[in-house]
C-alpha cells in the first residue's frame, strides 16, 4: 500500500494539474471569505468561519473530481491497469493506496485555510472571540466529507477509461448526496420519508459536526459512506481481475 501511496502523491505533484486545482481552491473560498460582499468576513462584522465552512463543500464537489478521474481511468487507458493487476498486489493494498493517497492531497490543499482561524482569532473584539470548538468540529466534518468525495470519485474512475465521464460522475454523486437528499425532505416537508432523506443527506451530518459536538454517530455515518464506496470499487477491481 505504501508503495501505491508514494507513486500516486508523486505523479499527482510532477502534473500541472495539482497546482491549478490548489489554486483554484485557495482562490476560490479566499473571495468567498474575504472579498465578496454576501460572504465577507469584514463586511459580516463577526468573528466567524461560517461562510468558508458553509460554501467549501461547494468547492470541493467539483475539485475533487478533478483530482481522483485519473486515479483508474488514466492507467486503463494507457494499458497499465491491467499489469498492474497481474502483479502480486491484493486489491485493497491498491485501492487504500489510491485512497489515502488523494485524501493526503485534498488535506494538503485545504491546510492553509487554517490561516483564516488565526487572521479572525486576532480581529475578533477582543481578540479570541471566536468559537474555536465549532471550528474544529467544523473542519474534521469537511475532512471526513472530503474522505466521502474521494472514494466517490476512486470508484467513478475505476467504472471506465474515460476521465471526462469520471468526472461528471463524481460531481453529480457528490451534489446528490450533499444536496439531493436535503431538498426531497424540504419538498416532502414533514413525516418519516422526510426526516429520512434529511438524515442521510450529507450537508446535515456535515453541519451537525459544525457545532462543536462531535456525535459519533455522525462521524460514523460519514466513515460508512466512504467505506461503501470503497467497497465498490474492490469489486469493480474483483471483476477487472477475472
Amino acid at each position: 500500500m505504501l508503495a501505491i501511496f508514494q507513486k500516486e502523491v508523486g505523479s499527482f505533484f510532477n502534473s500541472l494539474i495539482a497546482y491549478i486545482v490548489m489554486a483554484v481552491f485557495l482562490t476560490a473560498v479566499g473571495l468567498i471569505v474575504w472579498v465578496f460582499p454576501d460572504s465577507s468576513i469584514l463586511d459580516y462584522g463577526y468573528a466567524d468561519l461560517a461562510s468558508f465552512f458553509s460554501l467549501a463543500p461547494y468547492v470541493l464537489i467539483f475539485l475533487i473530481p478533478a483530482i481522483t478521474m485519473r486515479s483508474f481511468a488514466e492507467e486503463s487507458r494507457n494499458g497499465t491497469l491491467e499489469l498492474l493487476l497481474t502483479k502480486p498486489i491484493r486489491n485493497r493494498d491498491l485501492i487504500l493506496g489510491k485512497f489515502f493517497a488523494n485524501w493526503v492531497l485534498v488535506i494538503i490543499t485545504i491546510l492553509p485555510t487554517v490561516l483564516y482561524y488565526f487572521s479572525v482569532y486576532q480581529l475578533g473584539n477582543p481578540a479570541g472571540n471566536i468559537d474555536s470548538a465549532a471550528v474544529a468540529g467544523s473542519y474534521i466534518g469537511l475532512l471526513l466529507f472530503c474522505g466521502v468525495l474521494v472514494s466517490i470519485g476512486i470508484w467513478s474512475s475505476s467504472l471506465n477509461d474515460n476521465q471526462i465521464v469520471a468526472f461528471i460522475l463524481a460531481v453529480f454523486l457528490g451534489f446528490i448526496l450533499y444536496v439531493g437528499f436535503g431538498a426531497v425532505s424540504q419538498l416532502l416537508e414533514s413525516g418519516t420519508f422526510a426526516q429520512i432523506f434529511s438524515w442521510v443527506a450529507l450537508d446535515g451530518q456535515y453541519t451537525a459536526l459544525g457545532k462543536g459536538l462531535i456525535d459519533s454517530r455522525n462521524v460514523i455515518y460519514l466513515l460508512s459512506i466512504t467505506s461503501f464506496f470503497l467497497y465498490l470499487t474492490y469489486w469493480r477491481i474483483e471483476v477487472l481481475r477475472k
